[in-house]
């Protein structure tokens, strides 16, 4: 079957039947849709008729909440891949439908990502009926969406004889119980790569909204926290998903996205506000937020609690319910970015630049690869192989700075093994010409230490090795960036990075800090990365992280290779 870019799944059975059947109806339309799956909820819908069959209004219960966190759940394990998102345009309270005459769609809705094939659950009793249920489905959505001219039709109910028909008799003819709806909704959170468990949230939210809904997202101070905080998207990223999100969902609501710099924001200053949807693990927050406005003089807002979702796919070091967190943990040897073309590198062998500061790791990670079969090219030591007496850079070193020089060139080679070393050391010497002094330094050494890596990769080529790590702290300050394929970053938080620091130098913690403050942020080294590593957890995460990062680099070459061949 044909896979299609963007689908819409019109689901007709009864709201008491619906969660028994997501499932498999999910697993059905995945085989179809590879990128964002629309949902358009319409319980009862016969599109077996051949009459016109037009969109109604749907009465928000409080069963559609269970369904709406039934199906994210249920996305999240069958899916993952798919961008799910529940449309609620239809669905309203009866007080606030009977104020417009023209129905749910006056016009068809203009959606982020127009469908190419709609989809359906309703069941046809034998296969003569599917062209006129097909008709029928196409006539629907076109009515509802706009969708692309040439839509497709998917008849999924042929596929669903496994489900029980039991099940269809339970709940049947149970009273449903009104949703409470309120004028103004408000919520926070910090919406990193917008995950089914926001959608709940965010979907839920505007089931209940009728006018307004605001949602405070998390910046600068409320985001130091966080595990792998540098991997964050950046704030107008995540506004710009939300808005995409949210207009698809209910575009009738007016919508305010408004930074977060306290775990307040408006909820507790505005007077209009009268519920706040939270989760489990943030009801705490919420009360908090009512303490406030009752000593703020407003009146308390309700407390609409949601279940959180369990993750099938955690791993021992995520969190149990569905998490930014352990997303950002998933993106841990994986591409961030595919790298910059570098034509004047051979193909042969692949170069990869591996940088990260002090007490990251990055020296584990590099013997980790080398184990691999990588050539290791430890640019430490090549350091101090360029200012060996005799080289181009002792003599020039001795010219820029003095005969005197010459001494200390030959003691640093009994008490340090690094460049980076011999660059403190300068750096007390110099005091009082400290960046000048650097510089003149970084300028004599570091083009000789690129000549010295140009060298070993040189000969990792004749070695027949595919695959060269050019160990080095400084890679992306010395601007070596054009010797190497992609760029690898080892980062740590900076209190882990100081705890490791003093326990192996023997340095006080002011000391540590202020090394890691030398050098570059990890922040500033993750946006010039491809790829990204973490040591923070037991060695075993560690070597999983790594044999991962090797796994996809193997098959980025190989299909570099066929690429290239095929170029040929």
């Amino acid at each position: 079957m044909s896979m299609f870019s963007t689908g819409i799944l019109v689901l007709t059975s009864p709201l008491h039947v619906l969660p028994l059947r997501i499932a498999p109806v999910l697993t059905s339309a995945a085989q179809v849709v590879e990128r964002t799956l629309y949902v358009h909820l319409h319980p009862g819908l016969n599109l077996g008729t051949g009459g016109q069959v037009r969109p109604a209004y749907i009465p928000p219960v409080v069963d559609l909440c269970a369904l709406i966190s039934r199906l994210y759940s249920n996305a999240a394990d069958i899916c993952a891949h798919l961008d799910v998102r529940v449309l609620l345009s239809n669905v309203r309270a009866q007080s606030v439908a009977l104020s417009g005459n023209n129905g749910p769609f006056p016009t068809p809705q203009t959606l982020s990502h127009s469908p190419e094939v709609v989809l359906t659950d309703f069941p046809i009793q034998d296969s003569g009926q599917s062209s006129l249920v097909t008709q029928c489905l196409q006539k629907y959505t076109g009515h509802c969406y706009v969708c692309k001219p040439s839509l497709s039709s998917v008849l999924l109910y042929p596929r669903l004889k496994e489900v029980e028909e039991d099940d269809d008799r339970r709940g049947r003819g149970a009273q449903l119980k009104p949703l409470e709806t309120f004028s103004d909704v408000v919520v926070g959170g910090t919406f990193d790569r917008l995950h089914g468990a926001h959608k709940t949230l965010l979907n839920i939210s505007c089931l209940m909204a009728n006018r307004r809904f605001v949602i405070g997202v998390c910046d600068q101070e409320l985001l130091k926290n966080k595990v792998l905080k540098e991997l964050i998207e950046p704030y107008d990223q995540r506004v710009q998903k939300l808005q995409d999100f949210l207009n698809d969902v209910k575009p009738s609501l007016k919508y305010e996205i408004v930074p977060l710099s306290d775990p307040f924001g408006p909820s507790i200053s505005d007077p209009e506000l009268q519920c706040i949807v939270v989760s489990e693990e943030t009801r705490k927050g919420g009360e908090a937020v009512n303490r406030k406005r009752v000593e703020n003089g407003l009146a308390e807002l309700v407390l609409y609690e949601i279940q959180l979702l369990k993750d099938a796919h955690r791993a021992d070091i995520e969190e149990e319910k569905i998490s930014s967190s352990s997303l950002r943990t998933r993106l841990l040897g994986t591409l961030l970015k595919p790298p910059s073309p570098q034509p004047a590198l051979p193909l042969d062998p692949y170069v990869i630049g591996l940088t990260g500061g002090s007490g990251s790791g990055k020296s584990s990670i590099a013997h980790r690869l080398e184990a691999l079969g990588a050539v290791r090219i430890d640019c430490d030591q090549l350091g101090h192989e360029a200012y060996l007496p005799g080289t181009s850079a002792y003599h020039k070193i001795l010219q820029e700075f003095g005969p005197g020089m010459e001494r200390r060139l030959n003691e640093s080679g009994l008490y340090w093994n690094s460049c980076f070393c011999l660059l403190l050391f300068c750096c007390q010497i110099f005091l009082m010409r400290i960046r000048e002094r650097l510089k003149a330094l970084t300028v004599i050494v570091w083009p000789e230490i690129a000549l010295l890596v140009k060298k070993r990769i040189e000969q990792a080529k004749e070695q027949g090795k595919r695959v060269c790590v050019v160990d080095a702290a400084v890679l992306l300050e010395a601007g070596w960036t054009y010797l190497v394929h992609e760029v690898w970053v080892a980062t740590i938080p900076e209190e882990e990075a100081v705890k490791r620091i003093v326990q192996r130098d023997g340095v006080k913690e002011e000391d540590a800090l202020r090394r890691l403050k030398s050098q570059w942020l990890n922040a500033k080294l993750i946006e010039h990365a491809n790829v990204v590593l973490c040591t923070l957890w037991e060695p075993d995460v560690t070597q999983r992280q790594v044999l991962k990062a090797w796994t996809l680099l193997q098959q980025r070459i190989q299909k570099r290779q066929e690429t290239t061949r095929s170029s040929l």
